[in-house]
């Protein structure tokens, strides 16, 4: 996965890939003659006290810094922008993948884990690309650079070089091979630290009002705790690395001056030769600690290119049209023709044979007990489910055959919950219409009966919203949601349970200004009060997934027992009549 992932996603940049390869070999490359232009010093210059052959090695070896210097600055820029633009496509790639989701694979991964998945995973990959460049590109360069260069300087001491790598290499390789679980666990406890995080912050009300801080910090603890176990496993692993690294590398260099000092002895080696050596030694076992050091990450990167494959791999359930009708009518009504859905893996369905008809011009109310469906049927309308089982129409059309952007251009949803975005009032009406004017903008938050506290805002319409607009109350949000439904002007209006946080006088106000605003369109209302359909033209009654009843309230109090008991509970006696 991870090699895919990174011949996919670097393929723009392999112009910039060759040159800092370029560089980094042309860096390289005057690294490793700098200990032969040392021991020529010390042989030729130092020994036979020749200040001029000093002076001119010496001028020489400047030179080959400069530049290395300059090489090695050039290929961390290129790496660098690479990197950042390789991490910055990932990104946005899972971010767009995201966005396409249906709610069952956003339920499939969680919130969470997504979260993590675009942000540190994509992180961890963008990180191993970065250090590629700037490292790893030299580590074999230098290491087999330094074995020819060593091996130039004296063969007989080149038993010492092969049984140094070979050490290190096996002991480092024992280490790493333990590591890849333990990244993989941690990857996922991270998962469910977020997890805890997010629903604590979340439910923060709810924890206070029910006094459960010190049970919710036992949780968080817990799935702390378990990350930190998690982590500091990996830690000891990481923690015996250098160590063994610096041991034999210096147990190494240890035996090149026991070994050499004998060949000196005996007239085999020079002593600018034995020096330039052991800079050979140190250069090539530096490099396998680079390459150490990197294949620390590898792992962890590749669990991380794992988990972002499966998002960008995960096909989602709504299948755009291969040849999408783009044309619709003016007058835009709603059909469900035996409709049913059921999730994956469930044994029953959540709704079963929805067959009714929601004309243009009309008011069309759904109604049940909780968990009878009523926000799943809604759904399917925008596409946010399809279904599983027989079909829903626009204008005579399938769902599943309309270009998904004509779709929902006709539709103007307002939640069950109302959110809002960061932002403020005027961006936050204008995700309904982009060009709305501020007089769209007054004009639909006086139908909503928004426009009084709105004006009571110093601020107006550039009043800020926080996060979700925890600012507001839940019947402001409310207000504001179906304002920015309304300057959207849409064919459809899905109002799920839209009302629920409005006291009886402004619920009555605002549905009496929707109704020269809808009076052409076609209008689907979920509605848990009995009070606030009364008069709608068609009243759909649900019960655990199946139609019960169809008809006007008056109609379904006389013919429909499971609607005559929700009347009964709602209103007084002799009140539905």
């Amino acid at each position: 996965m991870l090699i895919s992932l990174l011949r996919r996603y670097l393929a723009p940049y392999k112009g910039a890939l060759l040159v800092v390869v370029v560089l980094q070999f042309l860096g390289t490359i005057a690294t490793l003659y700098l200990p032969t232009l040392n021991a020529d010093i010390i042989d030729k210059g130092v020994a036979q006290g020749d200040t001029q052959k000093i002076l001119s090695i010496g001028s020489i070896m400047l030179a080959i810094t400069f530049v290395q210097v300059l090489c090695t600055i050039a290929a961390v820029y290129f790496g660098a922008r690479s990197a950042m633009g390789f991490g910055r496509d990932v990104r946005a790639a899972v971010f767009h993948k995201v966005g396409t989701f249906s709610a069952r694979e956003v339920t499939k991964f969680g919130a969470p884990s997504l979260i993590t998945r675009t942000t540190n995973d994509v992180q961890q990959v963008q990180m191993l690309v970065l250090l590629t460049c700037t490292m790893m590109v030299s580590a074999p360069i230098m290491c087999v650079g330094g074995i020819v260069m060593a091996l130039r300087q004296d063969v007989g001491l080149a038993w010492l070089i092969v049984l140094s790598v070979v050490v290190l290499v096996a002991a480092i390789g024992l280490i790493v091979s333990r590591m890849v679980p333990q990244f993989r666990r941690m990857q996922k406890r991270l998962d469910t630290v977020n997890r805890v995080l997010r629903e604590q912050i979340t439910g923060i009300r709810v924890i206070r009002a029910f006094v459960r801080e010190p049970e919710e910090n036992l949780r968080f603890a817990d799935a702390n705790g378990q990350l930190t176990e998690a982590s500091l496993a990996v830690g000891k692993l990481m923690a015996l690395m250098f160590p063994i690294v610096m041991l034999v590398l210096n147990v190494s260099s240890v035996a090149v001056l026991w070994f050499g000092a004998a060949r000196i002895d005996a007239g085999d080696m020079q002593i600018g030769s034995l020096t330039a050596f052991l800079s050979y030694l140190v250069q090539i076992l530096m490099s396998i600690m680079m390459a150490t050091f990197m294949l620390v990450l590898i792992p962890r990167a590749a669990v991380c290119a794992e988990r972002i494959s499966e998002v960008l791999d995960t096909d989602s359930s709504l299948v755009a049209p291969t040849n999408p009708i783009s044309q619709l009518g003016a007058h835009t009504g709603v059909e469900m023709r035996s409709a049913g859905f059921q999730y994956p893996g469930a044994t029953d369905s959540v709704l079963s044979d929805i067959t009714f008809t929601a004309r243009a011009g009309q008011t069309t109310a759904i109604i049940g007990s909780t968990g009878s469906g009523k926000t799943t049927l809604i759904s399917l309308v925008p596409r946010l489910f399809d279904v599983t089982s027989g079909s829903v129409l626009v204008d005579g059309v399938d769902v599943r055959q309309l270009d998904p952007h004509v779709l929902n251009s006709r539709i103007g949803l307002v939640p069950q919950k109302a959110f809002l975005f960061t932002g403020t009032i005027a961006s936050n009406l204008r995700y309904g219409k982009p060009d709305a004017t501020d007089d769209e903008i007054w004009a639909a938050l006086t139908i909503a009966q928004a426009d009084d506290f709105v004006r009571a805002l110093p601020e107006g319409l550039e009043a800020p919203v926080s996060q979700g607009g925890s600012n507001f109350s839940g019947g402001q949000r409310q207000r504001l949601a179906i304002a920015r439904a309304v300057i959207r002007g849409p064919q459809i209006y899905l109002f799920d349970d839209s009302f629920s946080a409005l006291d009886l006088a402004t619920d009555a106000r605002l549905r009496a200004a929707l109704k020269p605003v809808t009076r052409h369109s076609t209008v689907l209302v979920v509605a848990q009060r009995v009070s606030s359909i009364l008069d709608a033209d068609q009243i759909v009654v649900l019960d655990d997934g199946n139609i019960v009843g169809i008809g006007t309230h008056d109609e379904l109090v006389i013919t429909c027992p499971t609607y005559t008991e929700i009347v009964e509970s709602q209103m007084p006696a002799g009140a539905a009549a």
